[in-house]
């Protein structure tokens, strides 16, 4: 990895300003993602949580999904949290090869907390946030799993793609992130 690398947050909607301010510590250089010509010189992107259904309408108004589509092409890292990860599977974007299940854990009466390991992430248990969270429903044989909760995967891997269904950026956890840069060559 580079000194400081640029990660771009795709920034239309929800929590991307949570993700920067983690990347800030980290010492990488954040950069919004607001329309195709944002991801030139990226080293990595972040689909962050927020409102899958509104994230689908920007991506569309702004004509971003073939972009999004051949930034993943290239191999660079991408990680994808809660609605990220729904933004990245077979349904929407189709970069990831998995089915997330909307709003899986029940809707935001039903959001939790909990501590479990990430295969990958050391130093114990992280502690996560799942906010009206998705789960992985399905997932092709490219695709690893890193934890489940309740015996539901909710964070995976497929190459140098990472997704959460939770929002590790709301708990001062920054192992995920981590492990996310240390995915950039």
């Amino acid at each position: 990895m580079t000194s400081s690398p640029l990660v771009g947050v795709l920034a239309l909607q929800g929590g991307f300003a949570a993700h920067e301010n983690v990347l800030q510590r980290l010492g990488a250089r954040p950069r919004q993602v607001r329309l195709p010509a944002d991801l030139d010189g990226l080293d990595a992107l972040i689909l962050p949580g927020g409102e899958s259904t509104v994230m689908t309408l920007g991506v569309e108004r702004e004509g971003l999904g073939d972009p999004l589509r051949a930034f993943a092409e290239t191999g660079k890292p991408i990680l994808g949290t809660c609605a990220g990860m729904i933004m990245l599977d077979r349904a929407h974007l189709r970069i990831l090869d998995v089915v997330a299940q909307r709003n899986a854990f029940g809707r935001q009466l039903h959001s939790f907390e909990a501590d479990f390991t990430v295969d990958g992430v050391d130093g114990g248990p992280v502690h996560a946030i799942f906010i009206r969270a998705p789960w992985i429903a399905q997932y092709g044989p490219g695709v690893t799993v890193l934890a489940r909760v309740d015996g539901h995967p909710v964070a995976i891997r497929q190459d140098n793609l990472v997704a959460l269904a939770f929002h590790p950026e709301l708990t001062g956890e920054d192992r995920l992130h981590r492990y996310f840069l240390s995915l950039i060559s």
